[in-house]
């Protein structure tokens, strides 16, 4: 039967072995386009009856036919190989970090502001606002986004003038950039941390109540400053009159 379809088919010259069976069949077959048209068999009932022998060729077999071979067009195809576990990068991007840096930074300050409101004349809250470490931590922080937010033209927009002064309209070009705006924010929460820190200690000093004051350094240090000083003139009016009445 297989010796039939070689004959229809002249340009196919497969081997036979010594027990009768086609050799090297898998072996690509290059025919012109206009000869593989014209050799298209229709499919047949039972897509199982039809096995793949090799690149270009197309065995079908029935009991009613035999076996014929189809040659079919060799088209080459490039797939990519893929890996089972894909590396993706793990490094962050720049929006992403000042994002991060900005919940950090405002979350690490929350636990001395709820120690000075809450546990005002408590030794843990004396002690710990004792402490430089959350300056050094908060000074560490500010300088990375710092370094991260550098820009060759940062110092032009800080001197924009000719008297070394800063423009407002170079400041707000500068602070556009999400990453210095983040530096900008570790910076106001360091400055306010350390404002609330000395309210904090002078108001145990002088027995003056703070904690209107501190709470106000976190969000208005400004008006947390001026609070304080407001409060400590008006304690120690009381106190002179008090004195002067005994």
């Amino acid at each position: 039967m297989f010796l039939s379809s070689c004959i229809s088919h002249p340009l196919i010259s497969p081997k036979i072995s010594h027990f009768g069976q086609p050799r090297n069949l898998c072996r690509s077959v290059e025919v012109d386009e206009r000869f593989t048209s014209a050799l298209k068999t229709r499919a047949t009932d039972h897509p199982s009856q039809q096995a793949r022998f090799g690149a270009g060729l197309l065995g079908e077999w029935s009991f009613a036919r035999g076996t014929r071979l189809v040659i079919s067009k060799k088209v080459s195809t490039f797939v990519p190989f893929r890996k089972s576990f894909e590396v993706q990068a793990s490094w962050l991007t720049t929006s992403q970090i000042a994002s991060s840096m900005f919940t950090l930074g405002t979350a690490a300050v929350l636990p001395f502001y709820t120690l000075m409101v809450f546990a005002p004349k408590a030794e843990l809250t004396k002690r710990t606002m004792e402490s430089g470490v959350p300056f050094i931590v908060l000074g560490l922080l500010y300088a990375y986004l710092l370094y991260l937010s550098w820009t060759p033209d940062t110092l032009r927009l800080i001197f924009a003038t000719k008297y070394l002064l800063p423009e407002l309209s170079g400041m707000a070009k500068m602070f556009s950039s999400e990453m210095t705006l983040a530096s900008a924010w570790i910076h106001l929460l360091a400055i306010d941390l350390f404002a609330a820190r000395q309210v904090f200690n002078d108001g145990l000093q002088n027995q003056i109540e703070t904690r209107h004051s501190v709470s106000l350094c976190l969000l208005f240090c400004p008006v947390g400053i001026v609070t304080h000083f407001v409060t400590k003139a008006l304690a120690e009016t009381a106190a002179g009159d008090r004195h002067r009445m005994h």
